[in-house]
């Protein structure tokens, strides 16, 4: 196997940027353990990009790149450009693709030591990200991305969310027989069962960001508008748009907030934002299902802990003990 350094420089040399000598490092947070930002230098100038492989034999790397395209010329989301997209290299290494070095740094582990005033500009903004994207581009049907004669399509796409929804939650519930969590399973299954009639069966189909975490953001703190980047799209689905803020609500808010109170104005704040683009529900409908929405997206969490946690120690032992806590929690909030 080749070594990152020798890969990357093949990437250089079949890709053509000019360039004198590189560096390159992997981005913190996340587990993307395939991609790099690669600082070149020429001229006495430096400038950076991001070298993404494929990794082992994911039948679904081309989708990534189609989807910045479609996501960028329908949108004003900052979404990284592709510079260079190889499915096939001439050189003797993974397919990859190569996109611009958006501003900021990650927001990983970050959200919660912010100021207050920049976590709500940072939620607002938030919200207007996922309330632009659900309003602009809609599908014929739910179900997952593929490519036809490289035109983004829904494979095997259903008209029932509920029948979508309870199949991928499922999926992530399977997975969770290999981790530390494997004797949830049965409580969580029966969780699901006595509350799946809750999530409704009719929607309009909308691109959901199914991996939409502070992970995958970049931001700058003295910007007008903070987040400068909306990364890692290769999780897209057409599903229902509650679906993807009740993510957003557990991944930005109740995963990272301890107060009740200030969970409360951020997610206020996360609602606002959406509500200028896209509409909102304002019965009690959304909030009954919210937990269900939020408990799938925990067991998928769940089901990519040892990924995210495999060094083992006192992190690990504290992210378990956690994500315990916030299942008793969501399991307790499910309507009966």
């Amino acid at each position: 196997m080749s070594s990152p350094a020798a890969n990357i420089e093949a990437v250089l040399e079949e890709s053509g940027p000019d360039y004198e000598d590189f560096t390159y490092e992997q981005p913190t947070g996340g587990s993307q353990s395939d991609v790099y930002i690669v600082s070149l230098s020429y001229q006495g100038e430096t400038y950076e990009v991001v070298v993404k492989f494929q990794h082992n034999d994911d039948a679904t790397f081309a989708l990534e790149p189609r989807l910045h395209e479609y996501v960028a010329d329908r949108t004003s989301l900052p979404v990284p450009r592709i510079l260079v997209f190889e499915p096939a290299p001439d050189r003797d290494i993974p397919p990859y693709f190569v996109t611009e070095r958006m501003r900021g740094e990650s927001l990983s582990d970050q959200f919660d030591s912010l100021g207050d005033g920049l976590q709500a500009r940072i939620m607002t903004q938030v919200g207007e990200i996922l309330g632009e994207l659900h309003s602009t581009i809609a599908f014929e049907g739910f179900g997952y991305f593929g490519l036809t004669d490289d035109r983004l399509v829904v494979e095997n796409l259903t008209w029932d969310w509920r029948e979508f929804f309870e199949s991928f939650t499922r999926q992530h519930l399977d997975r969770l027989e290999s981790t530390p969590f494997d004797d949830l399973r049965r409580p969580a299954e029966r969780a699901i069962d006595r509350s799946i009639e809750t999530i409704p069966t009719t929607a309009t189909p909308r691109l959901v960001h199914d991996d939409f975490r502070p992970a995958n953001l970049t931001f700058d703190p003295d910007a007008e508008q903070p987040i400068q980047a909306v990364l890692d799209w290769q999780n897209a689905l057409a599903g229902h748009p509650e679906y993807n803020v009740a993510q957003a609500e557990l991944l930005f808010v109740d995963s990272v907030v301890r107060d009740p109170e200030r969970q409360a104005f951020l997610r206020d704040r996360l609602h606002e934002g959406y509500r200028a683009h896209h509409e909102f529900p304002t019965d009690d409908g959304y909030t009954r299902r919210r937990p269900l929405y939020q408990l799938s997206t925990l067991l998928w969490r769940m089901a990519g802990f040892e990924q995210a946690f495999g060094s083992g120690g006192l992190a690990e032992a504290r992210a378990e003990a956690y994500y315990r806590e916030q299942f008793e929690q969501l399991v307790d909030a499910l309507p009966e």
